[in-house]
């Protein structure tokens, strides 16, 4: 084939392979309203609040320290990263593939045959070029496969980092609140110490029955039993923090602090764009890319393939004249192959990708329509929160004054010590509401706060 005519080829190839079979992607459209259907009071602008660390609008230095430590050690985590390498590292393997290769070879054989045949050496170096022309697309809907595909592996990573942060989050709240309680339940032990001893005074000295002492040591049993559970109940979630930090729960001990982080404000109304800060969400839609072009690569396999090769070296008997004319020699031409029947296959694949490209579709539209869902239930507790927080504070303070009230009858003599006992048990009850709902508020806020994406809520 001679230059001119294998130039021409080179420019008519390449103007064929201009075009890809398949379709051009076009992301799914999905019903998304302007703002949440939940609203919740007071508004507070978020311009300034952080966009990495979330967390830092609590305003807790050791919830800081443990999500940093969570960023660089939690297996889940560590394991999204190698997955993300391993889907940028297949986009360059994808688009290498739209590139000739070039391969060099040297061999030295000797071969012989029977004693009396004589034996003989080749040395041989060669080097053979190819390129598939693209002609249908095949390879670039590839490409295009593998850059969505690493797309999404990275919102997976992003999805992951946000998930493990929530829940580190929410079981740090929760143990702060167990801190709260206990602390709750030493003031409520000490005061039923104190009321068993009056109590035993007051049976010693004639006054009262001894029910009421048995009744006060139950009281202050069951109290004890509880405080112990929560104990436990601690202890379990400071191993699962442990755990979370890429730590052995052995390796991890958090002070006890009865404060709870605090509650930033949220705004008013929240716009339903910030939805597309949701990783699981960008995921999705990524894998419908990915899903589109799989087809065209499917379609792609109805059409011949066309490569140019071309090989050239030298061979001969000795090293010493191996490079010289006589023993050089070349070769250059087009190869088309077509697959003229294989059972049907063909036909499977090209099914398989559609039907594939309808999953991820549906798989996207759910993912939205779910994270529409979070974040209104997550706006209407935090809504509905804040008027138990002001329900629980007024029950607390009635609840204290009463218990205030009966014992200054009970040591008046006016009233048994059941009036006293159930007054404890409603002030223990309203102080550990109140603790509880403060924290289911700092959980929702979280939900919020990844339902949104890790946009920074509130400040």
């Amino acid at each position: 084939m001679t230059a001119p005519r294998l130039a021409l080829m080179f420019i008519v190839t390449a103007g064929i392979a201009a075009c890809a079979v398949g379709p051009d992607y076009r992301k799914p459209a999905v019903e998304v309203p302007a703002t949440f259907k939940e609203a919740w009071q007071p508004a507070a602008p978020a311009d300034e609040a952080p966009r990495g660390a979330w967390w830092q609008v609590y305003g807790d230095p050791r919830l800081d320290a443990l999500e940093a430590k969570a960023e660089e050690a939690n297996p889940t985590i560590l394991q999204a990263e190698a997955n993300d390498r391993a889907a940028r590292a297949a986009v360059l393997a994808a688009g290498g593939a739209l590139l000739p290769t070039l391969a060099v070879e040297a061999s030295n054989n000797r071969s012989g045959g029977a004693p009396s045949a004589p034996t003989s050496d080749v040395k041989r170096v060669d080097a053979t070029a190819s390129w598939e022309i693209d002609l249908w697309g095949r390879l670039r809907r590839g490409l295009e496969q593998s850059r969505a595909n690493a797309s999404a592996t990275s919102g997976d990573l992003a999805a992951a980092r946000l998930s493990i942060a929530a829940t580190l989050a929410t079981n740090y709240v929760q143990l702060r609140a167990l801190d709260g309680e206990r602390a709750l339940y030493a003031t409520t032990l000490a005061g039923y110490r104190r009321s068993l001893e009056i109590t035993r005074n007051r049976y010693a000295a004639g006054v009262a029955p001894s029910t009421d002492v048995t009744q006060a040591e139950a009281t202050l049993a069951s109290a004890e039993a509880t405080d112990a559970d929560l104990g436990a109940q601690r202890a379990v979630l400071e191993h699962a923090i442990a755990i979370l930090t890429g730590r052995p729960p052995e390796a991890l001990s958090i002070p006890p602090d009865a404060t709870l982080p605090q509650l930033p404000p949220v705004p008013s109304t929240l716009p339903a764009t910030l939805l597309e800060r949701r990783p699981d969400v960008a995921a999705a839609e990524r894998r419908v890319a990915a899903a589109n072009a799989a087809i065209g690569i499917a379609r792609a396999a109805w059409f011949p393939a066309l490569a140019l090769s071309a090989n050239a070296g030298y061979q001969g008997p000795g090293w010493q004249d191996l490079f010289k004319a006589p023993a050089r020699f070349w070769s250059v031409g087009p190869t088309l192959a077509e697959t003229v029947f294989n059972g049907g296959a063909r036909l499977a694949q090209n099914a398989t990708a559609k039907a594939n490209y309808d999953a991820a579709v549906a798989t996207y539209r759910g993912t939205v329509l779910a994270a529409l869902q979070s974040t209104d239930d997550a706006l209407a507790n935090l809504r509905a929160l804040e008027a138990e927080v002001t329900a629980a504070n007024r029950a607390s303070d009635a609840a204290r004054a009463t218990l205030r009230a009966v014992e200054n009858q009970y040591r008046a003599g006016t009233v048994s010590y059941l009036n006293v006992v159930i007054a404890e048990g409603t002030v223990l009850g309203t102080d550990t509401t109140r603790i509880t709902v403060a924290s289911r508020r700092l959980q929702a806020h979280i939900a919020l706060v990844k339902a949104m994406g890790g946009a920074p809520v509130g400040r």
